[in-house]
């Protein structure tokens, strides 16, 4: 099963996304063997001028298993986010697997 990862930064939080950066991308390439990621990245303000937060995907049997990889995931740690939420997805078009 699919799960979205959807986090939102702190208003003031660009210092403490831009310091653990690396290690969060370390992170996310070694994400263990119980979730499978599929993408990752940043959403932007509408203009453009910011970060606001970020969209995992991820892939496992079980939204136990996101919910620790969400909360393990070092910007999470860092005390990045002021939400995050978790929801089940469908993966329909653009799935690599089978999706149109």
């Amino acid at each position: 099963m699919h799960f979205i990862i959807v986090n939102t930064d702190k208003d003031d939080g660009i210092e403490l996304r831009n310091q653990t950066r690396e290690v969060h991308l370390d992170y996310l390439r070694g994400h263990g063997k119980d979730v499978k990621l599929h993408l990752a990245g940043p959403t932007p303000s509408e203009d453009g001028s910011r970060v606001t937060g970020s969209l995992i995907v991820v892939e496992t049997d079980d939204i136990e298993k996101v919910r620790d990889f969400a909360a393990d995931d070092p910007y999470s740690l860092a005390g990045l986010f002021t939400k995050v939420e978790i929801r089940p997805w469908n993966w329909t078009f653009g799935n690599p697997e089978g999706g149109h």
